[in-house]
């Protein structure tokens, strides 16, 4: 039988195993999901995963009840995500253009519009996690997590400059990879 939020909160709040595992089952495909937005390796991001569940368990009690389970779980993970980037020392941003093409990136940016509408979501996850960790990171909080840059900043330890640089310079490269992408194809 399937637990109302409410239910499953209370039951795991309880210590029921029943509860606790009806919750990790309903969330954790979702939340690998969003871990794997940030880590790319499958053996890492099945360890944040791990850990952010034992973190929601600890925590549940601060869960106020204010907005759906799922978002306050999906902090949750993101924060886990970023602690573990930082402790591998992968959150360091870089302020240098990503394979020196930042300029040519940003004088090609018309054609990349155009072919951003032919992209399958597939394909924009796939040239997601080409991107450099500090890049990848950045725009997944911005644009998948609707974090703003002083959210960011402050979660990542950089400036609200740094995160708005980042956040420039990680669609520059995107629109690259779509443009090459599109061009390909049209090609083909």
């Amino acid at each position: 039988m399937l637990l109302s939020e409410t239910e499953l909160v209370q039951g795991c709040l309880d210590q029921n195993p029943r509860a606790q595992r009806q919750l990790y089952e309903r969330y954790a495909g979702k939340m690998l999901a969003v871990v794997r937005r940030y880590i790319r390796d499958r053996d890492d991001a099945d360890d944040v995963l791990a850990q952010g569940f034992v973190k929601v368990f600890q925590y549940l009690h601060q869960y106020e009840g204010r907005g759906a389970l799922a978002g306050w779980v999906r902090r949750v993970m993101v924060h886990e995500a970023l602690k573990f980037l930082r402790k591998r020392n992968a959150l360091t941003v870089s302020i240098d253009d990503a394979d020196g093409q930042g300029g040519m990136v940003a004088n090609r940016l018309g054609t990349a519009a155009n072919a951003e509408s032919d992209l399958a979501a597939a394909d924009l996850w796939r040239l997601l996690e080409k991107l450099p960790t500090g890049y990848r990171t950045v725009f997944n909080l911005y644009a998948v997590e609707g974090f703003t840059h002083p959210q960011i900043a402050e979660l990542m330890h950089i400036s609200e400059g740094t995160s708005k640089s980042q956040l420039f310079k990680a669609r520059a490269v995107l629109q690259q990879q779509i443009a090459d992408l599109h061009s390909m194809r049209v090609a083909a």
